[in-house]
């Protein structure tokens, strides 16, 4: 498996298993140190206590009657090594030199060497085990029984050292949130980011750099705004200036005799005024108007569009309840709605409007028709501004090319979503999707 696989994607993640990692490298490397100073400790202690006790307890039996010394014995047996008087168990000879010796054989050779000539025997089995063999002032043998044995670790120091890891692994948990949390509130800014509605500022408070950040994403903000607010004026002095001659060419089209040339001109006066008015709509949409979102009964503004289609014959149906009001700006629903129905009776005659409630409290608009439908690789450049399935000049079939884009901008605008497919059977499916 790629290492890069394995690597946590989120920012808290990562800092959150490189801090986790370096305290446990510390824990261990200060759980290493310490018990390699207690044991170094412990080793000096026990091996100066060791020469001490054995050069005193050789001293009193040395100097005790031979029949009195076996009840000194217990007296004088300690944890770790004790006496016994004779030559002790068989073994293997040992020396000081040999590679694995027991750092004790130097400790009591060097307490008690000058006096005792002693020899060391190594004793079999699952513990270190050596003995010492001596002989008394008065010729007694004398055996000294070492079973070698660090003193065990205290039983609170690794709860000591897992609770020091526990409480630096919270701090660093609380670090690692208190870094991120401003980068969380910004990419959430980031995504609610919509230049259709009022900005929402960032707290310029807390360190520098997230104070920059906040200044920064504020500022743009507000240039994002002021570069749509510049651009929508401009397109309505555009409209405004190009208004004006398209109407004086009209009227003088109208004194004009009537002939074939009149009927062409008449015709491409109104493609101009229509485009125009596209042109300047499509802008709007991009930008967002500045209606209110207001709760609408979804079910009764449905009723009231199809019934203003039927009113004036147009073959438009209207299936399924949602029985939800939501929150929405009518103008532009509406828009979306009109932009898509006329789509569908323009290529097909007649539009189907379905509407159905989804699981998660979403809510589903479907506008289809049994037209000729779009080629799956056409399905999502008809969204962009301009573009005509049909290649045909004639605007009267092809049309502006806007009125899709229009619809996918409005429908982002108010917060929802549209998508096109192609129905079984034929023709086009448009599928607003908004939220409950």
């Amino acid at each position: 498996m790629n290492l890069s696989m394995r690597w946590p994607r989120t920012l808290a993640s990562r800092l959150s298993l490189i801090f986790l990692i370096g305290l446990i490298l510390a824990q261990t490397l200060s759980f290493g140190a310490q018990y390699y100073e207690r044991y170094e400790s412990a080793k000096n202690t026990m091996l100066g206590n060791l020469e001490t006790d054995v050069s005193t307890s050789i001293a009193i039996l040395d100097r005790l009657p031979a029949n009195e010394r076996m009840a000194w014995l217990q007296q004088l047996q300690r944890a770790n090594y004790g006496y016994l008087l004779g030559e002790g168990a068989n073994g293997s000879p040992m020396d000081m030199d040999m590679p694995g010796a027991p750092i004790a054989m130097a400790s009591i050779k060097d307490a008690i060497g000058k006096d005792y000539p002693m020899t060391f025997t190594d004793i079999p089995g699952p513990r270190k085990h050596f003995q010492v063999h001596l002989k008394l002032s008065d010729g007694s043998p004398l055996t000294i029984d070492v079973r070698p044995a660090m003193v065990p670790l205290s039983p609170w120091l690794p709860i000591v050292l897992l609770g020091q890891l526990a409480l630096m692994i919270a701090c660093t948990w609380l670090a690692v949130r208190i870094a991120i949390r401003p980068l969380t509130r910004l990419a959430e800014a980031v995504d609610n980011l919509d230049p259709n509605t009022h900005p929402v500022l960032l707290d310029e408070k807390g360190p520098t750099e997230v104070a920059n950040a906040a200044r920064a994403f504020n500022a743009m903000q507000a240039r994002i705004a002021a570069y749509l607010k510049e651009r929508m004026q401009l397109l309505a002095a555009i409209s405004h200036d190009l208004q004006t001659p398209i109407t004086r060419m009209k009227l003088r089209a109208e004194f004009m005799d009537d002939c074939v040339e009149k009927e062409k001109l008449w015709n491409d006066l109104g493609e101009m005024e229509h485009l125009v008015r596209e042109g300047v709509a499509y802008a709007r949409s991009v930008h967002g108007a500045t209606e209110e979102s207001r709760r609408t009964d979804l079910d009764s503004f449905l009723d009231s569009l199809v019934f203003d289609y039927q009113d004036v014959g147009k073959e438009v149906q209207l299936s399924g309840k949602s029985a939800t009001v939501i929150d929405t700006r009518p103008h532009a629903l509406r828009r979306v709605l009109v932009n898509l129905t006329d789509n569908a009776l323009k290529f097909a005659g007649a539009a189907e409007l379905q509407v159905e409630k989804k699981a998660d409290g979403s809510v589903s608009v479907k506008v289809m028709d049994r037209g000729p439908g779009i080629a799956e690789a056409e399905l999502a450049q008809v969204m962009e501004p301009f573009y005509r399935v049909e290649n045909s000049r004639n605007r009267s079939t092809g049309g502006t090319g806007l009125g899709l884009a229009i619809a996918q901008q409005l429908a982002l605008a108010i917060g929802g979503s549209l998508t096109l497919s192609n129905r079984e059977g034929g023709g086009l499916c448009a599928e607003l999707k908004l939220r409950g």
